[in-house]
């Protein structure tokens, strides 16, 4: 049996990646949650993918489903075709499409092939993990979201350019207001 390595990353970014090892004979569709569980996206959205050549160009099509929109020629369906069947060279690449609302774009490229099946592994699998991958709704901070549980507990507010209010009274102004409240120097 084939064990397949795919090298996953975003299109914007080939620093941030993900690896994922999968065999020969499961599905697209098994390597479409897999992608969407290493970047840690959800599944609510439409998905497909297209082979590709070494200028990544798109070729046939294969679609989670048959959605409403023209085909130039029918696509393949996910769950019904094998990875193995659509590898035709060493260096396959596919170009994997997802949310075609935020047009999130994956270029994903065969770098290893393996005949031994490691018997603790569960196909697919998240082999390497490089990058802090982007959110799928928004901003991720290194923090992620313990931010909000700091910002919660110290009361962060946001400063106006970076300043604050504390110290920008003239000080004459302060010298007036310690006279009231304690007495002028001719008093004591």
């Amino acid at each position: 049996m084939a064990i397949l390595k795919f090298r996953v990353y975003l299109e914007e970014d080939d620093s941030v990646y993900r690896d994922i090892v999968i065999n020969h004979k499961q599905s697209f569709a098994d390597l479409h949650f897999a992608i969407l569980k290493a970047y840690e996206f959800d599944s609510k959205h439409q998905a497909t993918f297209f082979r590709s050549n070494d200028n990544w160009l798109q070729g046939r099509e294969i679609s989670f489903e048959k959605y409403d929109k023209k085909y130039v020629a029918e696509p393949l369906i996910m769950a019904e075709t094998l990875i193995g069947s659509e590898i035709r060279d060493t260096n396959q690449r596919f170009i994997y499409l997802y949310d075609f609302q935020k047009s999130w774009t994956f270029l994903i490229e065969l770098i290893n092939v393996s005949k031994e099946e490691n018997p603790k592994i569960t196909y697919p699998a998240v082999s390497r993990s490089e990058g802090i991958g982007p959110q799928q709704y928004g901003t991720k901070s290194l923090l992620g979201d313990k931010f909000a549980e700091i910002e919660e507990k110290y009361d962060i507010k946001e400063a106006t350019e970076g300043f604050s209010e504390e110290g920008d009274s003239d000080d004459t102004e302060t010298e007036e207001n310690f006279e009231e409240e304690n007495g002028t120097e001719e008093e004591f």
